[in-house]
């Protein structure tokens, strides 16, 4: 059985410390300390929830060692314990050291287990609320409701009905795929361009599935180095490298009975993915810096523009970790293979820009629909919403006009821009070169410059497309 959380406990008698273990280590991980000094040494060295400590102890009272801690580790939700019901430590402790609850002595066990706990989600609370960016400095009260709130509004923006597709667009099977995933406890892996809405389906994954009232966390592997990633994903104790400044729950914690997303996984180093791959086998962290590693229950969803199969085969991605991820893949078609839902999105998007924006009366012209139906968007539906919002900026009068989007030479299609290399009275030889050049060129335009994927497609080893993008010069393209 999994525990909850982690609780000191600093009471300088024994006896009570016994019994304070005996009540609460069924659900929690229990440290104990008989006095601030040893206290403040368990805190340095580990990652706590709660504290619990009794008022009156020699040489310092509760009060005045919870209000060192709250300067030191502003973290763990404080309480008091104690059997005196002095007014003045009360309002003092509430004060001066945030102090969470005051419990006095004796205590019942089974409302001491519903505080305790009741903190431990606190805690973890605060934690979801300085990712989503809510003031932590709110009352308990607030901040449950402000999150309740939040998820309230992120079931109905995320759900599944909310993705804009017709009806004969493959994106009906992407989501008839989300909604069984979603039914069940698997990790996903969603694959696809960069743009095409990968961490859309990922919400829509946890917003539809019974973690839906948990927290869902992000992180983009591909954008911090391991030492940064493992402290981001896993936590880490003040001090564990150079610029830990203060203890950091990782977000595999914060998403405790919920979802992590993955994003860009595909772009993470061998000595990191065999750190991950131990979380989801043993379904437990240890926080860089920290002595003891705490069970965590995530679903992972993961997502890459890469193409992990290729990567596996030239070992860059290690074959355990990809069938631990890709339990149940799913892949985004990009948004040139799904023509007929462009103006829908465009509409969608116009509509989000006009309130945004305070220009209720846009609208598009039927030429710039034309255009978008036209163009093959490298950029998928992120390069779309850009594309709307310059159109706006740009207007003067309501109705947006078509964008000179086929004139971009990153707008023409693969076989208008393999055309315009064939013109011309050039020799057999010289046009054969002018095709292979044409070809990879449109090639890495759709892949965005990946050259595994690039290599793949035209059947060629990473090796060889390299030769061929110094020999046309075109490296800067890859």
């Amino acid at each position: 059985m999994s525990v909850l959380g982690t609780i000191l406990v600093v009471d300088d008698e024994v006896r009570s410390q016994e019994a304070l273990r005996r009540v609460l280590r069924e659900d929690f991980e229990v440290l104990c300390a008989g006095n601030a000094a040893d206290a403040e040494k368990l805190l340095e060295g580990e990652i706590v929830h709660a504290i619990l400590c009794d008022q009156r102890m020699p040489h310092e009272s509760g009060v005045s060692f919870l209000k060192r801690v709250r300067e030191l580790w502003p973290d763990p939700v404080r309480m008091i314990i104690s059997g005196y019901s002095d007014s003045e430590d009360i309002i003092a402790g509430l004060n001066e050291a945030g102090i969470y609850q005051y419990i006095t002595k004796p205590w019942q066990p089974e409302r001491l287990v519903d505080i305790v706990k009741e903190a431990v989600q606190l805690y973890r609370l605060q934690k979801e609320t300085e990712t989503a960016g809510v003031d932590v400095k709110a009352t308990p009260g607030h901040i449950k409701k402000v999150v309740s709130v939040k998820r309230g509004v992120a079931k109905q923006l995320y759900d599944f009905d909310r993705i804009v597709h017709s009806p004969e667009s493959p994106m009906h099977k992407v989501i008839e795929l989300g909604r069984r995933a979603a039914d069940y406890d698997i990790s996903v892996l969603i694959t696809g361009e960069s743009g095409t809405g990968k961490e859309l389906l990922a919400r829509a994954i946890h917003y539809g599935s019974a973690r839906a009232n948990k927290a869902f966390v992000v992180e983009n592997c591909g954008a911090l180095p391991d030492e940064l990633l493992e402290s981001e994903l896993f936590g880490c104790k003040k001090g564990a490298f150079t610029g830990a400044y203060q203890d950091r729950i990782g977000l595999f914690e914060v998403a405790d009975g919920g979802t992590i997303f993955l994003d860009e996984i595909g772009e993470t180093s061998p000595a990191f993915q065999v750190k991950l791959l131990r979380v989801l086998q043993e379904s437990e962290i240890r926080p860089l810096g920290a002595q003891r590693v705490r069970k965590v229950d995530v679903r992972v969803v993961a997502a890459t523009n890469r193409d992990l199969e290729a990567e596996v085969e030239a070992g860059r991605f290690r074959r355990d970790l990809y069938y631990r991820l890709a339990a149940f893949p799913v892949h985004m078609p990009a948004l040139r293979e799904r023509p007929m839902d462009v103006s829908l999105i465009a509409e969608g998007v116009l509509s989000s820009v006009k309130t945004s924006f305070n220009r209720p009366g846009l609208r598009f012209a039927a030429s710039a629909l034309e255009a978008f139906a036209r163009y093959h968007w490298p950029g998928n539906v992120r390069e779309l919403q850009n594309e709307i919002q310059r159109m706006v900026v740009l207007a003067d009068a309501d109705e947006l006009q078509a964008p000179p989007l086929l004139g971009r030479r990153n707008g023409k299609p693969p076989a208008a821009a393999i055309q315009g290399k064939l013109n011309g009275s050039a020799t057999l030889k010289d046009k054969v070169e002018d095709l292979e050049k044409a070809v990879i060129i449109s090639t890495l335009e759709r892949y965005e410059g990946n050259i595994s994927r690039v290599a793949n497609e035209l059947g060629l080893s990473r090796v060889g497309l390299r030769n061929k993008l110094s020999r046309y010069d075109l490296r800067k393209n890859a």
